[in-house]
This record gives structure tokens, C-alpha cells and sequence, in this order.
């Protein structure tokens, strides 16, 4: 008689895989390379904009960016701009004391950099409105930010490894539609620290699956089957999103085939064995929930065809 696997305690786990955190901390630093939100800046482009100084007004046409773009780089500043939630929500996961609470700060000082280079580029530039850009930090901020899934280990591990692939496809494919091969670069250096971010989740969710598989994946599907970007909190976020997924920027495709499905192959999370039933059921309904997504994925894309089908003929 076969003896179906036991759950281990939070706190078992927690303490389990501290070791793992510790091992990954040192190769993220190892692997980062530091870098300076200055020198990612046109200073020399900059004007003073009217206001107290009596500068000019920003216009529509001072901007250097491609309309496509321009709601990506809003919202990804909005989101970035929300870190002091994420630092919370990611303290109250991993809390603050040994090597947990030194990566928490580690990755929030990391973080930090996001905002600063992306605001001060866009204000440097004139590529956004500063004054609807002020205006969108404040109204999102003051909403906050909770983790979806509480201060739950698993859940919330699994979230940002997630999430982290989702934010650096998101800003390598804004810099590339931008028009700007400043902002590409941009784009493209910030990207680099989210990959080595979500490698760390990946990595630590990936220790996790060895250390209790069956609770591991069904917090995998969870997460998964309820993703929602971190940013969904942004005032008319639904027409951003769209008007990004419209432009390639950041649609189901990509959130299937360059996000979901590589970190869950990484894992081996349909080989796995050994699971306790409640495991095989989240294994069987997270396998339809990604078909579903897959189908909703190329409706989309045809749809989308569909549409700059038209245009081009209006055009000819």
C-alpha cells in the first residue's frame, strides 16, 4: 500500500529552503553587473518646462516615441512606481531577517533603478505629458498594492517569477516599438535586471518542487490560472493594455509562449511524479487552463490580423 505524500508546514518549508536563498543571493551577486540610471539619460536634450521656472509647455509633438509606445512606457513607470507596495508585500513573504530579508532589499534597492532612469528619460525627452504623468502616479499609488495571494510562501515565490519574465518581455518590446534607439537601450538594460530577478524566484520555487512537489504545484496553479500583471490597478488600465496587446507589446501570445510556458517547461512540471491526488487534479486543470489560453491566444491574434487587414485596405 502506497502512502500518499505529506504536506510540509510553512515554517518547514520557509526554513527548508533558506539555504537555497542563500545560494541564490550569492550568484545574483556574482552575476550583476552594476550600472547607473545616469548614463542612460539625454541630458543635454533637456528644457525647461513651463511652471514655476516659466519654461515651455509640453506638446504631443515634442515627443520622440511612437504613439504605440507611449502607453507601454506609462504604464510600465506607473507599475515601477509602486514599489514601495512591492517592497512590503515581498517583506511580509520572505520577512526580514537573514538572507529572505537581505534579498527582499537587495532586490528593492535593484528595483529602485527602474523608475529613476525610465522617469527621468521620458522627462528628459519630453516622450510623455509630465503633468498626466504626475497626475497617474498619484491617483495609482494612493490605490496601494497587496499581494493577490497574502503573505503565502509559495503563492507569492511563484508569483514573481512570473511576473518578473512578464515585466522583462514587457520593457524589451516597449524599447524595441519606441522608435528611439536610446529608449530600446534602456528598455533593454532594465529588462537584464528583470531576467536575473525572475531567475531567482525561478530558481527558489524550482528548490521548492524537490522540497514538497504536491503543494508546490498547486500553488503553481493558482497563480497561474488567476495571473494578473501587478499594474492591472492603473486607472483605464483594461484600453492600455489593449492598445499594448494591439501593438505586440505585451499580448496573450507572449504571456503563453514567452512567459507561462518556459518557466513551467524549466520546472518539468507535467513530468512530475509522485504527486498526491489534490496534485493531479491542479496538474489536470492547469494543463486546461493553458490550452484556453492558447485559444484565446490565436483568436486574438487573428482578430488583430483581421483588423490591420482593413486598415491597409482603406489605406490602398
Amino acid at each position: 500500500m502506497s502512502i500518499a505524500p505529506v504536506s510540509k508546514s510553512e515554517v518547514e518549508l520557509f526554513r527548508e529552503l533558506e539555504p537555497v536563498v542563500e545560494k541564490e543571493v550569492d550568484r545574483h551577486v556574482a552575476t550583476a553587473e552594476e550600472w547607473f540610471p545616469h548614463e542612460y539619460v539625454p541630458y543635454s536634450d533637456g528644457r525647461t518646462y513651463a511652471g514655476v521656472l516659466g519654461g515651455e509647455g509640453w506638446e504631443p509633438g515634442d515627443s520622440k516615441v511612437t504613439p504605440e509606445s507611449r502607453e507601454a512606457l506609462l504604464v510600465n513607470l506607473l507599475t515601477e512606481d509602486n514599489l514601495p507596495g512591492y517592497h512590503f508585500a515581498l517583506r511580509s513573504v520572505f520577512g526580514q531577517e537573514g538572507a529572505y530579508g537581505y534579498w527582499t532589499n537587495r532586490w528593492t534597492a535593484e528595483e529602485d533603478r527602474h523608475g529613476i532612469v525610465i522617469r527621468d528619460y521620458l522627462t528628459v525627452t519630453r516622450a510623455i505629458d509630465p503633468v498626466a504623468l504626475e497626475r497617474a502616479r498619484m491617483a495609482h499609488l494612493q490605490v496601494g498594492y497587496a499581494m493577490p495571494y497574502g503573505a503565502d510562501l509559495l503563492r507569492g515565490a511563484t508569483y514573481v517569477a512570473f511576473q518578473e519574465l512578464a515585466t522583462r518581455v514587457s520593457h524589451r518590446n516597449t524599447g524595441k516599438a519606441s522608435g528611439d534607439p536610446l529608449c530600446e537601450r534602456m528598455m533593454a538594460r532594465v529588462a537584464k535586471d528583470e531576467n536575473l530577478h525572475m531567475i531567482f524566484y525561478r530558481n527558489f520555487i524550482g528548490a521548492a518542487f524537490e522540497a514538497d512537489p504536491s503543494q508546490t504545484l498547486r500553488a503553481v496553479k493558482d497563480v497561474v490560472t488567476t495571473f494578473e500583471m501587478p499594474g492591472n490597478t492603473i486607472d483605464g488600465f483594461l484600453r492600455k493594455s489593449v492598445a499594448i496587446a494591439n501593438a505586440g507589446i505585451y499580448d496573450l501570445r507572449l504571456h503563453h509562449d514567452e512567459v507561462v510556458q518556459p518557466i513551467l517547461r524549466k520546472w518539468g512540471v507535467f513530468e512530475l511524479t509522485g504527486l498526491d491526488a489534490e496534485a493531479e487534479q491542479a496538474r489536470d486543470e492547469l494543463a486546461a487552463f493553458l490550452d484556453g489560453l492558447d485559444q484565446a491566444a490565436t483568436r486574438f491574434e487573428d482578430r488583430r490580423a483581421e483588423r490591420q487587414a482593413r486598415r491597409e485596405a482603406r489605406r490602398g
